[in-house]
């Protein structure tokens, strides 16, 4: 029950915390994909998939979010097709007394919980990092949150757009 409920906190992050303002997407890097509600940034050709996920584990760490769950899931459909996978991993982040806070606030944002990042190589081996881009100024309107809730989300926000860009230059 424990871990269900830190899947399910973890899902209200992960929507609530992924819009940011535009300046925080300041890498030339680091860009908004062309499908809505998508973050994209490119791993740099010179960062390995395994160099750019120790990263991210470390940054997140340094920044007090906690890696609640890690899905290799190219490894898993390899192990059942037999058949090599391009690697898709996913990472979910948490901080666990914000997401306690916003389903006080309202469970609605339970939905949103783990903050996912995706650790994918596309077609031409080249590595992406990718995360859901939700507007938080209009779900914190609309589900009344006060300026401090708000702030600690936008917070939370930037600290994933840090590990990703962290992943992203294989940065310790």
């Amino acid at each position: 029950m424990r871990s269900h409920f830190f899947a399910v906190l973890s899902v209200v992050l992960s929507a609530l915390l992924l819009t940011a303002p535009a300046s925080w997407a300041a890498s030339p890097k680091a860009q908004q994909s062309t499908q809505s509600g998508v973050y994209r940034v490119a791993i740099d050709r010179g960062v390995s998939l395994g160099e750019a996920a120790e990263s991210m584990r470390l940054r997140a760490n340094a920044l007090n979010l906690q890696l609640v769950a890690e899905l290799p899931m190219s490894k898993q459909v390899e192990a059942i097709t037999g058949k090599p996978q391009r690697t898709v991993t996913i990472f979910q982040f948490c901080d666990a007394v914000l997401a306690m806070d916003l389903i006080a606030a309202n469970p609605d944002f339970s939905i949103y919980m783990p903050c996912r990042i995706a650790l994918i190589e596309d077609a031409n081996g080249q590595g992406l990092l990718v995360m859901m881009d939700v507007n938080i100024d209009s779900v914190a309107q609309e589900k009344r949150l006060t300026p401090a809730l708000k702030n600690r989300i936008n917070a939370v926000r930037k600290s994933l757009l840090d590990i990703m860009q962290a992943g992203a230059k294989g940065e310790l």
